[in-house]
């Protein structure tokens, strides 16, 4: 695949969905690229703003948040991995809605109550259920205020 190639097709990818700069590479890597044409090719996107981290990122957290139920730890580390600015992860994370952040913990813990109906051990019960919100990536904070809100007299 020759430069113009490349950046054509990562030019119409960019164009339909938001990538980030550590995909589009990898894209361009597994097409067999050199490294100065992956460099020129990401930076004629960054010039056209077809890349954008912080654009990026908020479309990142927002999806996870609404569609994966992800928690801000979570979407942090997810975010990290992909090697993008402390600030544009801070600021996505930040304006993550509340109101659908709380939501989704909820829908979290109601879940997985649930499923535990059939576990007679409170402790284990809990345990689970905190084990499942954490792994969601929210805090144990959040998970303990939330677990302690929605279980009753009765769930024990």
């Amino acid at each position: 695949m020759t430069r113009e190639e490349a950046q054509s097709r990562m030019t119409a990818l960019c164009s339909t969905a938001e990538h980030c700069e550590s995909d589009v590479r990898e894209r361009l890597q597994r097409a067999a690229l050199d490294s100065a044409d992956i460099d020129a090719v990401v930076g004629f996107l960054y010039d056209n703003d077809f890349l954008n981290t912080s654009r990026y990122c908020m479309a990142f957290a927002h999806d996870k948040l609404r569609f994966a139920r992800w928690g801000r730890l979570k979407i942090e580390q997810a975010l990290r991995l992909k090697r993008l600015p402390k600030s544009d992860i801070r600021a996505a994370l930040d304006a993550l809605p509340e109101e659908e952040y709380a939501e989704a913990l909820d829908a979290a813990v109601s879940q997985k109550l649930r499923s535990t109906a059939s576990v007679n051990n409170v402790h284990e019960r809990r345990n689970k259920l905190l084990r499942f919100i954490v792994g969601r990536g929210f805090t144990v904070d959040e998970a303990l205020q939330a677990i302690a809100s929605q279980l009753t007299e009765n769930d024990y």
